[in-house]
């Protein structure tokens, strides 16, 4: 397990609260590995608390899916196969085509500008080296795409999504060997919207996804 520490963003949140946000962060960024046991000693120790909040942020953890209860064994990260891989992505696909089309007909002037600084950011994370940056870059270039298509819901329905795999999808970011691929990709995408060419940008976005799909698979046993 990892060195984990309270991530106390608001000192008003109830300390169930706070324990939840970095148990579940400790998840979505592998820190916490698919699999592995969470024992509220352990984690109680580890944290500086009681096993009382361990106990209610495991249970809402469990409510989103992030863990799971074994029979005889208790708590444990939950495992995603490559079934729910395919599954996330197939509906991703989806979306993300659709936030792109939407952002190819209702991007400002101004997010134009945010969507090029976003693209030059995340190249220049990536010769940074700094796997934290690498991720935030990326989520913000997408960020701009999904904010510019200026609807509320499929933002939400994204963004929900997204959380599912960001730990394999981590994996696939911070690989060196994807760095370039991921650029050009970007790069492609950034030009169509900003043209208003929504043919190219879908099929863009919708190979992004797809290259997405084929890492993370192979990061994935059956």
């Amino acid at each position: 397990m990892g060195e984990l520490k309270l991530q106390i963003t608001d000192e008003y949140l109830p300390l169930r609260d706070v324990v939840f946000n970095t148990l579940r962060q400790g998840i979505l960024t592998g820190e916490l590995r698919p699999g592995e046991r969470l024992m509220e000693i352990h984690l109680a120790d580890r944290l500086g608390v009681s096993r009382t909040p361990i106990r209610e942020a495991i249970r809402m953890l469990e409510l989103e899916g992030l863990v799971t209860m074994i029979p005889r064994r208790g708590a444990e990260v939950a495992r995603i196969s490559r079934q729910d891989i395919r599954d996330v992505l197939e509906v991703r696909l989806v979306l993300d085509s659709l936030a792109t089309k939407l952002a190819c007909k209702r991007i400002t002037e101004e997010q134009k500008a945010e969507l090029v600084k976003a693209a030059d950011e995340f190249a220049e994370a990536t010769r940074s080296g700094d796997v934290t940056l690498i991720a935030q870059a990326d989520v913000r270039f997408h960020d701009v795409i999904l904010a510019a298509s200026h609807n509320k819901r499929l933002i939400q329905m994204v963004n929900n999504l997204a959380e599912r795999i960001y730990r394999y999808r981590l994996e696939y970011i911070k690989d060196s060997a994807n760095h370039a691929r991921l650029i050009e990709e970007h790069a492609k995408i950034m030009d169509c919207v900003i043209k208003g060419d929504e043919g190219s940008a879908c099929i863009a976005a919708e190979i992004h996804i797809v290259n997405q799909e084929n890492n993370m698979l192979s990061q994935v046993e059956e």
